[in-house]
C-alpha cells in the first residue's frame, strides 16, 4: 500500500509540475560558456553532452538550410528535423528537401501539417495569405509547431544575425516559452556560409540564383533587390517581418545587466 501511495503521489507531481525546463539564467550561462568557441566544436559539445535536453532542428529547407543540417547530421543523423509543410511552399523547396534528405542521410525528418479543421474553418479558399498573412502563418506554421514542440525541451535554428535588422545581435542561446532556442550560426556572415557550402559540395536551393536569398511560402516570397536585407522579399508590402515561430530577439542579460552575446 505504501508503495502504491508513493507511486500515485509521484505520478500526480509529474502531472502538475509545469515548471519550464530552462530559465533565462541557463541561456546566460551557455552564452558565456561558449563565447568565441568555433561552431563545429560548439555543436559537438552541446549535442554530445545533451545540454539541450530533448532537442529538434526546425528547418525551412530554405536558402542556407543545408549548412546546419550537414553540420548536425554529421554528429547525430537521428536528431529530429521539423519541417512545416504549409501547403504553400514552392515546388522547388519540396524537391530540395527531398534531395537534402537523400544526400545528407537524414533519418528523422518530420513533416508538420496544419490542422485540417482549422484550415477549413479559417482558410477555406486558401487565400488568407493575401489579406491576413499573420492569420495564415498562425494556421499553417505557429499552431502546428506549438503542437509538435510539446515533446521537446529545445529547438535548433539556422537563423543568422545578418539576415535582417530585426535579427541583429542574435545570441547563440535564447529562452523562449521555457525552451532553449539554439542559434549556432548566429554570427556567421554570408561569405562564410558560401565558403562552407562550396567546401562541402552542398547543393544550393534552386531559387537562390534566381534572386531569392530567403525563401518561405510561395505567395509571400518575392525576389530581393541589390542592397536590400536578405529577408526583404518576405511579406513585401506588409509590416510583417517574421512568420511568428520566432519571437523578437531579446538579448540574455547577465547579473551585471550587460547583454550576453
Amino acid at each position: 500500500m505504501a508503495d502504491a501511495a508513493r507511486i500515485s503521489k509521484s505520478r500526480a507531481l509529474d502531472v502538475i509540475d509545469a515548471r519550464p525546463a530552462f530559465t533565462a539564467a541557463d541561456a546566460v550561462a551557455l552564452n558565456a560558456r561558449f563565447a568565441g568557441v568555433e561552431t563545429p566544436e560548439l555543436l559537438r559539445v552541446v549535442l554530445s553532452e545533451k545540454l539541450l535536453g530533448r532537442a529538434a532542428i526546425v528547418s525551412s529547407f530554405g536558402a542556407e538550410s543545408a549548412i546546419l543540417l550537414h553540420m548536425i547530421g554529421s554528429i547525430d543523423p537521428y536528431i529530429p528535423v521539423l519541417f512545416l509543410e504549409t501547403g504553400k511552399h514552392f515546388p522547388e523547396t519540396l524537391a530540395y528537401r527531398d534531395a537534402l534528405i537523400s544526400q545528407l542521410g537524414l533519418t528523422n525528418v518530420i513533416n508538420l501539417y496544419p490542422d485540417k479543421d482549422a484550415v477549413a474553418a479559417k482558410d477555406e479558399t486558401g487565400l488568407r495569405w493575401s489579406y491576413d498573412p499573420d492569420g495564415c502563418c498562425e494556421i499553417r506554421k505557429v499552431l502546428p509547431l506549438e503542437r509538435a514542440l510539446i515533446d521537446y525541451d529545445a529547438t535548433i535554428t539556422g537563423r543568422k544575425g545578418f539576415q535582417s535588422a530585426t535579427r541583429a545581435g542574435l545570441p547563440l542561446f535564447e529562452l523562449e516559452a521555457g525552451r532553449l532556442k539554439f542559434n549556432p550560426l548566429a554570427s556567421w556572415s554570408k561569405e562564410r556560409l558560401d565558403a562552407y557550402m562550396e567546401a562541402n559540395a552542398l547543393p544550393a536551393h534552386p531559387l537562390v540564383e534566381q534572386g531569392y536569398p530567403s525563401i518561405g511560402c510561395a505567395p509571400c516570397t518575392s525576389k530581393v533587390q541589390a542592397g536590400e536585407d536578405p529577408r526583404a522579399g518576405r511579406w513585401r508590402g506588409w509590416e510583417k517581418v517574421e512568420c511568428g515561430i520566432h519571437e523578437t530577439v531579446v538579448l540574455p542579460i547577465d547579473p551585471a545587466n550587460e547583454p550576453v552575446f
